[in-house]
């Protein structure tokens, strides 16, 4: 078989030439997958990334997968990159890497190099799966995964294509290859028997729970779905391949992270219900106990028992910890409005929530609470929407992502980062009710010892002090006035252009 050469991406450019990039990739053959990513992730103002490569999130979910294999094709800067901070976060496998030339990317040698890596890897007795990622510029330039052998020996081949021009996030990059390999499960699953996982297969129904949390979650999910005679299925992202037929199996997905969207195409092609939101909090929990009690059609009665059973132990957890101060939130994780569920359950004035994941269905119940207390909810927030939120509401406390950390404390407020100190914590049922009062009452706590710092600190590395100097700087006010003169002169005439 042979293929078309691919048209070169643009010179030059990467994930940050959104427009061009997306242009070059439809010119070479990836209209339909372009097109797939604006109905699945549609972008917000920002048409490209504001944290690492989206390919992170896809190419993490495959190395925390059990005989499961990573090739990479892009950049060679861009696979340094995510090879390193896959490691810093604790990968402990090889990632292999194709590379190329501008004129293997030309000619269409780089697919044949990418089957030919692929098929050197594919050993049954080490992998149940290969994994091989375009990167923006072999996506940009059609490089057609699509016509690798779905199986080699035995071995699944899955491709996924990740650019930074079209995936905005590397949280819904997992949910790329989440819902690659669900729909090669899926086919697999209909054509016939398939292995059942190694823990077995549970003797009740189960819910699928979509999205990555905190390990004792699911066991927290488990316990609450037992009064209603429920157990709770596989977490995807799986960590093996049998586990998404067990996934699959289930007769809900619950879309915990709502940004899931390919996942979610692949449990509703299964014929399986999708309920949104989450067990969080007091509200939270109820309500989403008769929702899943309402998609298995569970009797009123018993999905009321199981409420009563947890909800007075939620309650009491909540007034156990309160939380008092005004708190503004955001985040890329996708759990962002969950916590904000919580944080005001547990008594915080939360004005602001901006997630940088976009509107689904799936949150709509979350975002509906949220605006009920007043809250303003912004989906694909942006870094300057963030900033302008902890500004303008002058909080006690700012969660948010590293640049909406290091600003409050270039600003003396106390800060916390959300990936790492809030995301990282159970969330569920009477375990997560209480479970953020302490380090958000302590970090609330610093107010004056930051106060002190930035007192101490005041000045320094800013403006004209920046940077590193061996004496004082040397000051040209006449320099800057002179280079304001033309910027008011730009502006003049740039303003004059518009009035004609």
């Amino acid at each position: 078989m042979t293929e078309s050469a691919p048209i070169g991406a643009p010179e030059g450019m990467g994930c940050h030439s959104a427009a061009d990039m997306a242009a070059a990739a439809s010119a070479a053959g990836n209209a339909e997958l372009m097109d797939r990513f604006k109905a699945d992730y549609p972008v917000g103002p920002h048409d490209k990334p504001q944290s690492m490569c989206p390919a992170f999130g896809s190419l993490r979910t495959g190395l925390r997968m059990r005989r499961v294999a990573t090739i990479i094709s892009g950049s060679a800067c861009c696979t340094y990159g995510l090879s390193f901070v896959s490691h810093f976060y604790g990968a402990r496998r090889s990632i292999g890497y194709v590379p190329f030339n501008s004129e293997s990317l030309v000619t269409g040698k780089l697919f044949e190099d990418i089957r030919e890596a692929v098929h050197e890897m594919a050993d049954p007795q080490r992998y149940d799966a290969i994994v091989v990622t375009n990167l923006c510029v072999p996506t940009a330039s059609g490089v057609p995964l699509r016509l690798l052998p779905s199986e080699i020996n035995g071995v699944r081949v899955v491709g996924i294509d990740v650019p930074g021009f079209g995936v905005p996030t590397h949280a819904e990059a997992k949910d790329v290859l989440a819902g690659a390999m669900l729909k090669y499960a899926r086919a697999e699953a209909e054509a016939g028997p398939v292995q059942a996982p190694v823990s077995g297969r549970s003797d009740r129904p189960t819910v699928a729970l979509l999205g990555e949390m905190f390990p004792a979650d699911p066991v927290m999910i488990g316990a609450l779905l037992a009064p209603l005679g429920l157990a709770a299925g596989p977490v995807v992202p799986c960590r093996d391949w049998r586990e998404l037929y067990a996934a699959l199996d289930s007769g809900v997905a619950a879309a915990i992270h709502p940004f899931y969207t390919a996942s979610v195409r692949e449990f509703q092609a299964a014929g399986r219900a999708i309920v949104g939101s989450a067990p969080v909090g007091h509200d939270g929990t109820a309500a989403w106990l008769a929702a899943i009690g309402e998609a298995y059609g569970i009797p009123a009665e018993r999905v009321a028992a199981a409420q009563n059973a947890f909800l007075p132990a939620i309650k009491g957890a909540l007034a156990g910890a309160p939380i008092k101060g005004r708190i503004t939130l955001s985040g890329y994780e996708g759990s962002e409005l969950l916590v904000a569920r919580l944080l005001i359950e547990s008594g915080a004035d939360v004005p602001y929530v901006g997630t940088a994941a976009g509107k689904t269905p799936w949150s709509a119940a979350d975002r509906d609470w949220l605006e009920s207390k007043g809250v303003v909810v912004k989906y694909r927030a942006s870094l300057e929407d963030d900033l302008a939120a902890m500004e303008g509401f002058a909080p006690d406390l700012a969660i948010g992502t590293t640049p909406v950390v290091q600003k409050a404390k270039a600003m003396g407020l106390p800060s916390l980062y959300f990936t790492n100190l809030i995301s990282a914590r159970p969330l569920m049922g009477p375990a997560g009710a209480g479970s953020l009062a302490q380090v958000i009452n302590a970090a609330i706590g610093n107010r004056e010892r930051m106060a002190k710092m930035k007192a101490f600190f005041a000045g320094v590395g800013e403006g004209d002090t920046a940077g590193i100097w061996e004496g004082a700087p040397n000051l040209r006010p006449d320099f800057r006035a002179a280079h304001q003169k033309k910027l008011d002169k730009a502006a003049k005439a740039a303003k004059a252009e518009e009035m004609i």
